[in-house]
């Protein structure tokens, strides 16, 4: 028996040794889980918070839907045909204004690239320019003799978020029925899809950052930083479709139609809002409205939404009356991700415009018991809606079509407008904005005197910081002792309905100074024994570490949207965005507020302030708005919200914490320079990709910080040191403490 054990234990030892290891790793973790948990302020046993983790998207959401009630109100007492009227000539200014201005028209240089023979009619491949080397692929549909017979109709088709745009093959089945019943139909890809894959990896055939919410949410969250959008670009191809349009003899510029689905239906109604050529609309499977797409799937991703839109009293109606009375139709289904109510709430808002105007034939709305889909009814519906409003009566029938191969409907040579032609995208035309605003601010720093104060106005504007006023009491949830300090767990009312939790660490031999400490992970992460935390403590620093919104306890939330990627959901980004926010702002007036709280102890004489990485920028808005907090270190902070827009890969993760808009007035280097003479550590500065190879941009930004601090004869008081120095390298920190 012995040696039948030995002989077990010697055959199968390495499966022991796997087996002890990993409940060795999983007795690690378990430990580490439960230092974790006795960190917690909330969960568990304050029922009151138990969707705590979800405060930020409720925060922004109750804002927006006080902005939508004003504008429902606004809209609702509206009951003169002249009433309308000046709300329309506002929305056409207000749109105008919150996605423009638009580009010069240009020459679009388009070249039909080949011809296909079909049965019934014929395909045209063509490459025009929206804007000078901004290469839109596109196809036209045109039926069979139309040359015998007057100028035709025609159906500007946009495509949904498909990877393969208008070659999906429900859109072309929609595209060849409208072509059988006589309809010239021209339909275009959008940026990052079809043949514009703007993040195109040769090697794999895909793309480099996903699909195509992500291909429109990567560029688009840098085009709101510099204060453009991704709207903007794709509009603004529409728009150039029709001047395309207009030049063609077979095209009837008196009877001009959009339609398309989904993603395609957004592009529907913005193009069909801005451009009046557009006589009759079809969005399909898109509009609602904001209340009800908050109160479910929340902003989508970036073409969807408007700089600024609901706090300028925009909504998805707004895309509709403004076109009045020219034919709309309102395409649904009951089961869409896209809210059934909203889009009733929305047709009855529109109807109302119709009826002043004594056209109510010209609005309609159709559904059918479907999901987000394409239904036989709806179609039918729509081919019958543009038979009648183009003019072109006939069978409204939706009928079988053939399918259609790769080499069909393919417009460029490769197959790629990237590896076709080259030529710009969303990124490079955006740089090109940028670095104009980085000229403009660059040119305003030569007279700090002016440009600092101006710089702290336009920042707390554009970021909708809101200044704490009434600092509530905290409230005490537990005590921990351990060798040499106190933990006292508190939380603490915030901005508005949601809470800061937090922990306060106070040594047993304190200095009667503070630091407030911020982690992106949380205010667990370095507060175990040992940690980064427990050592300021050890040198006498009273340490507050929250969890501010949307971290640790308070996030981050069941809501993540299409372009949840690496910890960062722009979509929760673009809610700020669309009510005037950023969630920068919100976070550093919670900072603000703890310094306020930290003030108020009569023991505390100094607040100091240090935040890691993605946190940096909140602790440098709060600091620049806060002038209790005088010194900060930031570590491994990003050196821009520029850096982040001029790098074609940035990390996605930096960008909850930038403000939409900014580069318009002010970069993260302006706040810091606005701190002299108060001391800043600044260790292991990176780019907007997280990265600290590109010394020469780092250093780039950093300069206005080091002329602002020579200018304040404050040198001694900054210090920028490199990588290396961050790891817990506990001597820098000493010297950034005297």
């Amino acid at each position: 028996m012995r040696q039948l054990l030995h002989h077990v234990i010697h055959k199968y030892s390495g499966l022991f040794k796997i087996i002890f290891t990993l409940l060795l790793v999983m007795l690690l973790a378990n430990e580490r889980m439960n230092a974790q948990n006795e960190l917690d302020v909330i969960r568990n046993n304050w029922l009151q918070y138990s969707d705590a983790p979800n405060s930020l998207y409720h925060h922004l959401a109750r804002q927006a839907f006080n902005l939508l009630k004003e504008r429902t109100d606004a809209v609702s007492g509206l009951n003169t045909l002249s009433g309308w009227q000046q709300r329309q000539n506002w929305v056409k200014k207000t749109l105008l204004d919150i996605v423009g201005p638009f580009p010069e028209k240009t020459p679009l240089n388009a070249k039909i690239q080949r011809r296909i023979e079909k049965d019934g009619y014929r395909i045209e491949h063509i490459v025009y320019e929206s804007q000078p080397g901004f290469y839109v692929t596109s196809s036209m549909f045109i039926p069979d003799g139309l040359m015998k017979r007057s100028k035709a109709p025609v159906v500007i088709y946009c495509s949904g978020h498909t990877e393969e745009g208008y070659r999906s093959a429900i859109y072309l089945h929609v595209i060849v029925n409208l072509v059988k019943k006589g309809f010239i139909v021209f339909a275009f890809d959008p940026v990052g899809q079809g043949e514009r894959l703007e993040y195109f990896d040769p090697k794999t055939g895909k793309s480099i950052v996903g699909g195509p919410t992500m291909e429109h949410s990567y560029p688009g969250a840098q085009a709101f930083i510099t204060g453009s959008s991704e709207a903007r670009y794709m509009i603004w191809d529409g728009i150039r479709a029709v001047d395309y349009l207009l030049t063609r003899k077979e095209v009837d510029p008196a009877r001009i139609g959009i339609t398309g689905r989904s993603g395609g239906g957004t592009q529907c109604a913005y193009i069909a809002a801005m451009d009046d050529r557009i006589y009759a609309a079809a969005p399909e499977n898109y509009l609602t409205n904001f209340t009800r797409l908050l109160q479910t799937i929340g902003p989508q991703d970036a073409e969807q939404n408007m700089f600024n839109a609901i706090i300028r009293g925009i909504d998805h109606g707004d895309f509709m009356l403004v076109r009045a009375p020219k034919p709309a139709l309102m395409v649904t289904t009951t089961r869409d991700m896209f809210s059934i109510q909203g889009a009733l709430e929305t047709e009855k808002e529109v109807a109302a415009i119709y009826k002043a105007y004594g056209k109510e034939d010209n609005f309609s709305r159709v559904e059918d018991d479907a999901p987000h889909a394409s239904t036989k009814k709806n179609r039918e519906a729509m081919y019958a809606f543009f038979r009648k409003h183009l003019n072109n009566p006939g069978n409204s029938n939706d009928e079988e079509t053939q399918p259609f191969t790769p080499e069909d409907v393919r417009v460029t040579a490769t197959g790629q407008v990237s590896t076709s032609l080259g030529g710009e995208t969303v990124f490079s035309l955006n740089r090109r904005e940028t670095e104009k605003r980085i000229n403009e601010l660059q040119a305003s720093r030569g007279d700090l005197t002016r440009h600092l104060p101006e710089v702290l106005n336009s920042a707390k504007k554009l970021s909708g910081y809101q200044e704490p006023s009434l600092i509530n009491n905290s409230v005490l949830t537990g005590r921990i002792q351990r060798e040499g300090y106190m933990i006292e767990k508190y939380f603490v009312k915030g901005e508005a309905d949601y809470i800061i939790p937090y922990l306060l660490m106070k040594p047993d031999k304190p200095n009667s100074k503070a630091l407030i400490y911020l982690h992106p992970s949380g205010k667990a992460t370095e507060a175990s024994k040992g940690g980064e935390i427990e050592w300021f403590v050890m040198n006498g620093f009273t340490v507050l570490a929250p969890d501010i919104i949307g971290v640790g306890e308070m996030g981050p939330g069941i809501f993540k949207g299409d372009a949840y990627i690496e910890g960062s959901s722009h979509n929760l980004w673009y809610a700020s965005m669309l009510i005037g926010r950023s969630i920068v702002g919100i976070r550093a007036g919670d900072v603000v507020r703890l310094s306020r709280l930290l003030k108020n102890d009569t023991g505390i004489k100094d607040i100091y302030g240090f935040a890691s990485k993605e946190m940096a920028p909140v602790l440098l808005h709060a600091a620049a708005f806060d002038s209790f907090i005088t010194h900060v270190a930031l570590i491994e902070p990003y050196s821009s919200y520029s850096s982040i827009v001029l790098n074609r890969f940035y990390k996605p993760s930096f960008i909850l914490n930038t403000v939409p808009g900014a580069l318009k007035a002010y970069d993260l280097p302006d706040l810091a320079a606005s701190l002299a003479p108060r001391k800043l550590l600044m260790a292991g500065v990176t780019d907007g990709n997280g990265k600290s190879t590109d010394v020469e941009s780092i250093n780039k930004d950093l300069a206005i910080i080091k002329t602002a601090y020579q200018y304040r004869n404050a040198d001694n008081q900054l210090k920028i040191v490199a990588k290396e120095a961050t790891d817990k390298s506990y001597d820098l920190y000493l010297e950034w403490l005297k």
